[in-house]
């Protein structure tokens, strides 16, 4: 098996094309084609985190974080971050990285946080734009069926919580061959009218390259007519943080000693209690300021998430608690997330949960 084979899965769970813009997601050091000896799967790779995977035999590095975030003009070894990259260079240690395309993804990063947590009635907490496309196609009336189960089979026509989704309309084609066409139907030089079937479905924006092969696959014409779009739906099934329901009412106090338990934190940061019991509860792993008012909108009791700064606690304006329970913190089970995935994915292949404490963060 080679690194690739691997990456592979993992982009299938969580498509690169969901990550954010500004993210720096997939392999980024190392060669996907090298023999894969072993896999260490970590939140974060460190000089530590390389060591460890030399010592058990792993050259791909599975990390949640980016090592390299930004360009690097240099590679000398005078920081962290180069001391990373020329430690795995010179050991064939490939590093790869799945960040935001994770934290985008329905059972991903949040839903992690909300299964620890116990939350029911889960949704997404602001649902990913332009990730909805939309397909119009024109087909001969007696081989629509053979198209719409063709693009049914690769992931076309799924809405929501349904799939084989399709509008069709029949009416009248009409085209012209020239003396370098091969037609299907008709014949050169001959105007031709077909009675035809317009197909229409939506499809998940990664899956365009599968949605257009198997449709020029299964289209009898030598030249396919088709339209593609990017519809302004939002994914209710894709994007950042999450807001779900505790089964049960707990009081506040009750409710952050629980977190701080569960998610083993030193300490957790929040703004003032309203008083009130907590029901509904907004998550999002990692620096979550961005989304405090998407967790008012939702009307979340309390939102938890890390990396607040002072004047963001002032937003919670007594309408909701806002928890800072740490960066590392929010986001420590999702090297158990990704090594649980490629388990089930590679049964018979040594994936090794990485035992290197990551977090940058001291408690006294």
């Amino acid at each position: 098996m080679i690194i690739q084979d691997i990456i592979k899965e993992i982009e299938e769970f969580a498509p690169l094309n969901y990550a954010e813009d500004f993210d720096n997601v997939g392999l980024l050091v190392g060669d996907k084609n090298a023999e894969a000896t072993g896999a260490l799967v970590t939140l974060d790779t460190l000089e530590a985190t390389v060591d460890e995977a030399i010592a058990k035999n792993c050259n791909l590095i599975v990390s949640f974080h980016p090592i390299i975030f930004s360009g690097l003009k240099k590679i000398t070894g005078k920081n962290y971050v180069e001391r990373v990259v020329l430690k795995a260079i010179k050991n064939d240690i490939a590093i790869y990285a799945i960040h935001t395309a994770l934290d985008n993804q329905y059972k991903g990063v949040n839903d992690m946080i909300c299964e620890k947590i116990g939350l029911v009635n889960r949704q997404i907490l602001i649902p990913k734009k332009n990730s909805i496309k939309k397909l119009l196609t024109y087909v001969p009336k007696n081989d629509a069926e053979n198209v719409r189960k063709a693009l049914f089979e690769v992931g076309g026509g799924s809405i929501g919580n349904y799939d084989n989704c399709s509008y069709n309309v029949n009416g009248q084609g009409s085209f012209k061959a020239n003396k370098n066409a091969n037609p299907v139907i008709g014949k050169r030089g001959t105007i031709h009218y077909e009675e035809e079937t317009q197909i229409g479905i939506t499809f998940p924006a990664h899956l365009e390259g599968k949605v257009l092969n198997a449709l020029f696959k299964s289209h009898p014409y030598e030249e396919v007519a088709y339209e593609i779009y990017t519809l302004e739906n939002t994914n209710q099934h894709l994007g950042m943080g999450m807001v779900g329901e505790l089964e049960e009412p707990q009081d506040e106090e009750s409710f952050l000693n629980s977190i701080k338990s569960t998610f083993n934190t030193g300490c957790v940061r929040h703004s003032a209690f309203l008083e009130k019991p907590i029901k509904k509860v907004a998550v999002l792993g990692g620096s979550g300021a961005f989304a405090i008012e998407n967790a008012k909108r939702a009307g979340a009791d309390i939102y938890i998430t890390a990396d607040l700064k002072y004047h963001d606690f002032y937003k919670a304006e007594k309408n909701i608690i806002l928890a800072d329970i740490g960066h590392y913190e929010s986001e420590q089970f999702t090297k158990n997330l990704l090594y649980s995935f490629l388990t089930k994915k590679f049964s018979n292949f040594a994936l090794i949960l990485a035992e290197t404490n990551s977090n940058p963060i001291k408690y006294i």
